[in-house]
């Protein structure tokens, strides 16, 4: 749905109003990410669970469509950092880390070189 904020003298600003199926939709995302990124660690887990849970909770109430749609580029943009910057750690010894990256975190390397190749020169 498409909503006109401003009078007609001065131009129809348009907003895109969220369905409340899309808000849910990423609410179920926010949380399978969640489940993804925190697998096996039932800490992270459940504080995950709770600050998404309650962020919602907080803003179930909104009407301006300008909030909503505010609200709901902060969740996404929260969901892919997650997805694509979080990587989970374990203490293997009191000096040792052990990461433990999921796969779509890993990328092919490109390999560095110190010196530029030669140009074919035509």
């Amino acid at each position: 749905m498409v909503m006109c904020t401003a009078p007609k003298k001065t131009g129809c600003v348009l907003l895109q109003i969220r369905q409340p199926a899309d808000v849910l939709k990423l609410f179920k995302l926010l949380h399978r990410t969640r489940q993804e990124v925190f697998k096996n660690d039932t800490r992270a887990l459940e504080a995950a669970r709770q600050k998404i849970n309650e962020e919602f909770k907080n803003n179930r109430n909104e009407t301006s469509a300008a909030k909503i749609n505010e609200l709901m580029k902060i969740a996404s943009d929260v969901e892919v950092i997650l997805r694509t910057s979080v990587i989970q750690a374990v203490h293997t010894d009191t000096d040792k880390i052990l990461l433990v990256p999921r796969k779509d975190l890993l990328q092919d390397n490109t390999p560095y070189f110190d010196k530029p190749t030669k140009k074919h020169q035509s």
